[in-house]
Formats: C-alpha cells, structure tokens, sequence
C-alpha cells in the first residue's frame, strides 16, 4: 500500500515540475526582444510641430545581433516624413545601444508625452531572410534638458 502511495505522489511531483517549467518557458517566450528609454535633449519648436532630438537607451534581451536600418516614431494618426530615420545601429544579443536621434512630431504628441504617454519606437532590422520591423514601447528618463 505504501509502495503505490509513493509513487503515485513521485508522478504527481514529475507532472507538476512540467507543468511548471513549460509556464515558465511559456512566460518567457511573452518578454519583449526590446525594450529602450529616452531623454528628450533638445526641443525646438516649428509651429504647430516640434523638433526633438531624443536620446535613446535600446536593450537587446534576444539571442541575436540586431542590425537596425531606419527608426520611426508612430504613434501619431500618420507619420510625418520628419519621424522616420535612417541609421545604422548594431545592438549585440543580451547587449545594448545608445543613439541620438532628431525626429519631428506634433506638438500635441509632445504634449501627451510629457503626461506620461509612452511613444512607440518602430525599428526596421536587416534580418538573414530581409527586413523586419519590431516596435518598442519607451520610457520616458527624467533630467533631459527640454524637460
């Protein structure tokens, strides 16, 4: 009787230790590849628009290089042709990547920011098999001069 007992329970521990690795492996599979920070550093203003240069903080959590070919910031109704840029950044796998870059938004976007709305950063990559795009939520880091 003891004998079945044991391992009834030593089967039921087996299943629960799967059960638990694949939740976290399931859960790890959901954290994002990217995630980044900006400091505004400079802001002039052009009207109803905004020019901003943006310091920007990207961590690369995957397991590959990422080679990154243009930026966009796409949280307006449309993007302007002022907030798309083309660069070249290599952020190496677990690694990550500092870059300045200037973008023109509408002032009201600005304005939604500086309340706390994180804006969305669009990276287009050069991947072995073409491009691909990934977006990445920023936040905001406190202390830039145009705060």
């Amino acid at each position: 009787m003891n004998g079945k007992i044991f391992r009834r329970c030593n089967c039921l521990l087996v299943i629960a230790g799967v059960l638990w690795f694949a939740i976290q492996f399931a859960q790890a599979g959901n954290a994002p590849r990217l995630s980044g920070t900006y400091r505004v550093v400079e802001k002039a203003s052009l009207g109803s628009q905004l020019r901003v240069r943006l310091q920007l903080h990207l961590v690369n959590h995957g397991r590959r290089d990422l080679h990154i070919q243009h930026l966009a910031l796409w949280d307006f109704s449309h993007a302007d042709k002022g907030g798309t840029q083309a660069c070249s950044i290599v952020i190496r796998a677990g690694g990550a990547a500092d870059t300045t870059q200037q973008f023109t938004i509408p002032g009201p976007e600005y304005e939604m920011w500086r309340r706390g709305t994180q804006p969305r950063l669009v990276l287009e990559e050069q991947t072995p098999g073409g491009k691909a795009t990934e977006a990445v939520r920023l936040t905001r880091v406190p202390g830039g001069k145009a705060d």
